[in-house]
């Protein structure tokens, strides 16, 4: 499993909120619903999306924007134009006198706006719980990125927007897939490009060498493994290996294999059948005791007080936890 791969493989969408908003300018949306990770494609006509701290940016057709939480943001045809409309947490919108706007604005399967054929349409897809999105991935995610239509080629836009208006048995899973694969596509697209900043664990996965040894980490992270071990395994010496190591992800193996094991711990304790116990083995902890140790000597909490806890342990101060129904109750754009 290379880098990213580990980083996306953990919890997933759940009952995902999707849905396809149609207006006509001038529009503006506030989105106050605290979601942790929300996808904004527009499909036709412009839009901005307008974060209260950081720069305005704008979508054209094609464009995706991955939009971190729970800070709250607009989108808009322009960023003159007021909001008319508030998205809050539970899928309610309201005007912003708080009147209620659900069924009002309300278009049918998964839609939602003025009227169908208005000049403005786009897609929203909502990761509502943190426990559905890797704590790590957050981490590395700016608070706003734009993904330009021309830098990828995908047709998972088109058919999520096909997929995104049927009511047919099992949709919602199949809603819940096709927003994981979406976000998958525009992540490696976006890790790509220069002015994505890419932390140094994924510039590392890069390198002969380090590439191995981080993959081997991130496929077998409860393994009792050694530089020695590591060394072996990528026909170094085990002092040339944990250099080019450190050099080239900021810590040393073994620390940045501690901290993916916490990491992981975080992200698993979040599902809720997952005993301390049974994450302490898949992360390599012979006890949920020392797991417990660990984790609330890195994270400040403890396994069980992380898993009732409304908001994600903070990361350790690392690059390796960096890395580490039909019809709408409301939008989420």
């Amino acid at each position: 499993m290379d880098v990213l791969a580990g980083l996306l493989d953990g919890p997933r969408a759940r009952g995902a909120f999707l849905i396809r908003s149609v207006f006509d300018p001038p529009w503006s949306v506030r989105i106050e619903d605290r979601a942790p990770l929300t996808l904004v494609s527009m499909v036709r006509g412009d839009g901005w999306v307008l974060p209260d701290r950081g720069e305005p940016r704008r979508l054209r057709p094609g464009d995706v924007a991955i939009v971190r939480g729970p800070e709250p943001y607009t989108v808009a045809d322009d960023p003159l134009t007021p909001p008319q409309a508030v998205i809050h947490p539970g899928e309610r919108s309201t005007t912003p006198a708080g009147d209620e706007l659900c069924e009002v604005m309300d278009l049918g399967v998964r839609t939602w706006g003025e009227h169908l054929d208005g000049a403005a349409v786009l897609l929203s897809g909502t990761y509502q719980l943190e426990g559905e999105v890797s704590g790590r991935l957050l981490r590395v995610l700016p608070p706003l990125l734009v993904l330009p239509h021309e830098a990828w080629d995908s047709p998972l836009v088109g058919l999520l927007a096909q997929e995104m208006t049927r009511d047919e048995p099992g949709q919602e899973v199949v809603l819940d897939r096709l927003l994981d694969l979406l976000l998958i596509a525009v992540l490696r697209a976006w890790f790509s490009r220069p002015e994505a900043a890419a932390p140094a664990w994924y510039r590392a996965h890069g390198d002969p060498v380090v590439g191995e040894a981080l993959r081997l980490l991130h496929d077998r992270p409860e393994q009792p493994w050694t530089v020695a071990d590591l060394a072996t395994r990528t026909g170094m010496s085990r002092a040339a290996l944990a250099r080019r190591f450190t050099d080239l992800v900021g810590e040393p193996p073994m620390a940045y294999l501690t901290n993916l094991r916490l990491a992981l711990a975080a992200d698993l304790l979040r599902e809720p059948d997952a005993t301390i116990a049974a994450v302490a083995r898949r992360v390599g902890y012979g006890s949920p005791f020392a797991l417990s140790s660990a984790f609330k000597r890195v994270h400040g909490l403890t396994p069980t007080q992380h898993r009732v806890s409304p908001h994600t342990a903070p990361s350790p101060a690392s690059s390796a936890s960096s890395a580490s129904s039909a019809s709408p109750a409301s939008p989420s754009i």
